[in-house]
């Protein structure tokens, strides 16, 4: 029976059942009860005999605040939106490369770009599969779960892992094998009030949990605001958009790619004629067959299931414009029952719309879960993540409902050859991890009519450094070549699948951008991977920035800036775009380049709001100064003069 107590009583409770070294493991992003977390690793600290080592993935944090002109904007933005929320004490600690000598924090996926700098999160990261974490924690010798729930005062007797039934729906069983054969492992838990409560898979008797954490969590919940996607996202998304197929599945990633793609799929069903004529006006003739052959331009008549790792805010917006509504049955012979519409009524509304395996997303995300009735709730069914990114287990079901299925997701660096890049960087330092990105990939190619897409800019710029996005070679792959499928780039589309490397390397040169595609044609040429005569298609010599602006001012209710909602008021999102636009074209750390900057500042006057929101409304000091000329040159360039 669970034992309800106080966060220091399950701290010495912990303490005085289990042995020496206590083995925690804790849920991927949201779902983890910091303040336990917090109290425990604090006490370990000063128990050198002790050891602890926490076993997880996606520790959240604020972002950083860094320094000048980032700092003044970011520092008011993370109050507001972050409150109280409880930071780990030891995110600081792998930070700063304190951590305790008898501590050790082991993940298999960070927080992106968070924790490049350091080493014993370099060190004790685990690269593994999604999939693979629940059987790869539970061998290490798991002797404590710690997770963040929801309640409901309509069933309390039940707790719903809410945000992240993900890896514990597969732990539990294992954990029941071995208590059965005379382990000791506890499970602890605590409710936070915000938690949507997910009914479904994710429900759980209360007594699943040894120790629940009596005073209800009512601190702030971690939330990611949406980010302004820009015209290389939008025609990414657009293209992607294409590919998706009515009556099929989808799964989509996190960001402002996955935004884009959301929002090129609200406007093929709600501005069918807008989204066609943007689409005539790209010219799609040299992929047209594809289009016609996998995915559609036309309205969603049977709509779409969602099957993603994540459940992110654009698989809830979708459902909410009634784009994800086709329903998915658990308990049914045959899905071919449920498309023939031969359900009783009592059978359909049962169905399911979306598996997701855990979710994080922007406060308006959670607001819309909770104020959803029941029995909408019950259509989104969050369950463990081997359902999901595997399909071994229940395949015959799995292949019936997952029909049509479209796997995109994200990645930063494309081989000219067709491996893909997204965890790590080419000296083997780890942005984030491999997560479920090769599960789907996999997916993509044992179920017969699916497809994986992977996504990407062709280019990027930092510090007025302008760099090509698809290479020639990387040193580090998380996707194979092997595996190649489809690749989309806000140029358009390259069909890979069990094409010749001539082949292949064609295709991605016909969608890089224009300024690097000679350097990688002459790289091919020098290995003898493309024909020393090879001469690029003329369609495909104008990709270029200027081609695909001209083309987004001409329908621009076709590329909002935040087609998701947005944290931001109206001047911070004038600022962001100003500060956006100083971080790609200027190096801060030259002088010279900053001062030649400086003396085309506009005058203050035309800006006032924007100065007094970043305190520079009166510079103290040449560095001020500097600073409020600075950010009147990025406002002059990229907002319109009041």
């Amino acid at each position: 029976m669970v034992q309800l107590c106080s966060i220091e009583q399950a701290v010495d409770d912990v303490i005085a059942r289990l042995p020496a070294h206590i083995r925690m493991g804790m849920p991927l992003g949201l779902g983890k009860p910091n303040h336990f977390v917090n109290a425990l690793y604090r006490r370990i600290a000063k128990l050198p005999e002790r050891q602890l080592t926490i076993y997880t993935a996606l520790c959240l944090g604020r972002p950083n605040l860094g320094d000048g002109l980032q700092k003044r904007f970011i520092e008011p933005f993370v109050e507001r939106v972050f409150g109280d929320y409880p930071e780990f004490d030891f995110l600081a600690d792998l930070h700063h490369d304190s951590l305790p000598a008898n501590i050790r924090i082991e993940q298999f996926f960070m927080q992106p770009g968070s924790l490049l700098n350091s080493a014993p999160a370099q060190q004790d990261y685990v690269s593994s599969n999604y999939s693979h974490a629940a059987r790869d924690i539970n061998a290490a010798g798991l002797n404590l779960v710690a997770q963040l729930l929801a309640s409901s005062s309509e069933h309390p007797d039940r707790l719903s892992l809410s945000c992240n039934p993900d890896i514990t729906l597969d732990l539990l069983p294992m954990i029941t094998t071995r208590r059965d054969a005379g382990e000791t492992i506890l499970l602890v838990g605590q409710v936070h009030t915000d938690l949507p409560y997910m009914p479904g898979d994710a429900e759980v008797d209360i007594d699943t949990f040894d120790l629940l954490i009596d005073e209800k969590d009512s601190s702030t919940l971690f939330s990611t605001p949406n980010m302004p996607v820009g015209f290389q996202d939008h025609f990414i998304g657009l293209h992607a958009s294409t590919l998706v197929r009515d009556g099929g599945t989808l799964q989509i990633g996190i960001g402002s790619m996955g935004d884009a793609l959301t929002a090129a799929l609200l406007a093929r069903q709600a501005d069918n004629a807008g989204y066609l004529a943007l689409l005539h006006d790209i010219n799609l003739s040299q992929w047209a067959q594809l289009i016609e052959r996998e995915g559609g331009t036309g309205p969603f008549a049977k709509g779409l299931y969602g099957c993603s790792e994540m459940f992110v805010n654009g698989l809830l917006v979708l459902a909410d414009a009634g784009i994800i509504r086709r329903k998915v049955y658990p308990d049914v012979p045959t899905q071919e029952q449920a498309n023939a519409g031969t359900l009783d009524e009592a059978a359909q509304t049962d169905g399911i719309s979306v598996h997701g395996g855990f979710f994080l997303g922007p406060r308006s995300f959670y607001e819309r879960l909770r104020e959803l009735p029941q029995s909408k709730r019950l259509e989104f069914n969050m369950t463990r993540i081997s359902y999901i990114n595997e399909l071994y287990g229940q395949e015959e079901l799995k292949r019936l409902q997952r029909l049509d299925a479209r796997f995109i997701n994200t990645v930063f660096t494309m081989t000219l050859l067709g491996a893909g890049v997204a965890d790590q960087l080419e000296d083997g330092r780890v942005l984030s991890g491999v997560g479920g990105q090769y599960n789907f990939v996999a997916q993509g190619h044992a179920l017969h009519d699916a497809r994986s897409i992977l996504i990407l800019r062709s280019w990027r710029e930092s510090g007025g450094d302008i760099s090509s996005n698809i290479v020639w070679e990387y040193g580090h792959c998380t996707i194979p070549r092997h595996l190649r499928d489809i690749v989309v780039t806000e140029y358009g589309i390259a069909d890979l699948r069990g094409k010749t490397d001539a082949v292949v390397i064609e295709s991605l040169l016909n969608i890089s951008d224009s300024r690097f595609q000679q350097g990688l044609i002459e790289q091919a040429q020098k290995v003898g991977k493309l024909p020393k005569d090879f001469r690029l298609d003329p369609r495909f010599a104008d990709n270029t920035p200027q081609r695909l602006q001209a083309i987004a001012a001409r329908h621009p209710n076709l590329f909002p800036e935040y087609p998701l909602g947005c944290d931001f008021t109206a001047i911070e999102r004038d600022l962001l775009r100003a500060l956006n636009w100083l971080k790609s074209k200027f190096k801060l750390t030259e002088i010279l380049e900053l001062g030649k900057a400086a003396l085309d500042a506009p005058e203050a006057s035309l800006y006032p709001e924007h100065l007094q929101r970043m305190q520079l409304t009166n510079p103290d000091g040449l560095k001020e100064d500097l600073f409020q000329r600075l950010l009147l040159t990025g406002l002059k360039a990229t907002t319109q003069t009041p």
